[in-house]
């Protein structure tokens, strides 16, 4: 009996201690697992701004330029903040091209900073504060940071991870011009129109789907469009396509032709090419893109205009000064 007492008891024992053992896995399982319940949250504001280096080209002459982008942790809200102490580029001086209005989400290969090709081993810091929260984004030469078309293009998801092809590598960027003025002026309340041309080498070639009439109906959709999802990184629709935007300015800026969103809004019915079902909009005949737009308060803003190709893209601005209506 006594030794039947005590097998029982290490038994018992031992359930008990597996039992806390597990309990103790779990619970370190929770805590390091980044599927938890803070992980999966989203907020569509309240949030801060992250910078972030995407990396770096050389150019012609030998010098490089670096490459930064942003991440807003923000679903809506878009936020402000100028130049100074808490947006600025060092070193040199703390204007170096940043931007100053933050589109939601995540934002790619946003702006550039050259700097001279005996840069070497130093650090370039984009220093961004917001919502009391500073950080920081540092570029360097490193080789692995090197940034190429086909980089450019897997990082924005129009490439699968580590894949190419022929006609992705004899991709080359779209160009867009700006008609007009570098510097103009406008009125509050009165729509300025802005003409840009886009020239592109007509790759990625896009498969056009048929347009359908509106319809009260569900719609019907193509086995492709009905297949789940196979990979783990963005997916972006390629096809050509002209974005404006704001850059600098703290005003509501409306355009009267909504535009495709340069941020990565993966949201099924987004106006974004990483968004499921969408479709690139139509390209002019004569290769000019025409919008107006509208400034609510007086101000000096900066609009981007960006030409995507769906993998590869190029940006021109316009600076606008906003005066109050009279």
């Amino acid at each position: 009996m006594t030794g039947e007492r005590v097998q029982r008891r290490r038994s018992g024992r031992s359930v008990r201690s597996g039992t806390v053992l597990g309990a103790l896995f779990v619970v370190l399982a929770l805590s390091m697992s980044p599927s938890g319940a803070d992980a999966q949250l989203s907020y569509s504001k309240g949030q801060n701004v992250s910078p972030a280096f995407e990396g770096w080209e050389q150019n012609n002459d030998g010098s490089f330029s670096m490459v930064f982008g942003y991440m807003n942790r923000n679903w809506l809200e878009e936020l402000d903040v100028p130049v100074g102490p808490d947006n600025n580029i060092s070193p040199g001086l703390a204007d170096q091209g940043q931007p100053t209005h933050f589109l939601p989400r995540r934002n790619r290969f946003v702006f550039k900073v050259r700097v001279p090709a005996d840069f070497g081993d130093q650090e370039m810091v984009w220093t961004l504060t917001t919502r009391g929260k500073t950080e920081y984004a540092y570029g360097s030469l490193r080789p692995d940071y090197i940034l190429d078309n086909v980089v450019i293009a897997s990082e924005t998801g129009a490439l699968g991870p580590g894949s190419s092809s022929p006609e992705s590598r004899a991709n080359v960027s779209p160009v867009v011009t700006v008609i007009g003025e570098e510097v103009r002026s406008a009125t509050v309340g009165q729509p300025l129109t802005l003409v840009a041309t886009v020239t592109d080498d007509g790759l990625p070639r896009v498969r056009r789907q048929r347009s359908t009439p509106p319809s009260d109906e569900p719609p019907t959709l193509s086995a492709r469009q009905l297949r789940p999802p196979t990979r783990i990184t963005v997916n972006k629709r390629v096809g050509l396509h002209l974005s404006w935007f704001v850059f600098r300015g703290t005003g509501e800026v409306s355009f009267d032709v909504p535009q495709v969103k340069v941020w990565e809004d993966n949201r099924t019915g987004a106006n974004s090419p990483w968004a499921p079902l969408w479709v690139p909009p139509e390209v002019p005949e004569d290769g000019r893109w025409e919008i107006r737009v509208t400034f609510d308060r007086p101000g000096l803003y900066v609009l981007r205009a960006r030409a995507d190709d769906g993998g590869l893209y190029h940006d021109a601005e316009v600076t606008i000064s906003v005066a109050a209506a009279r």
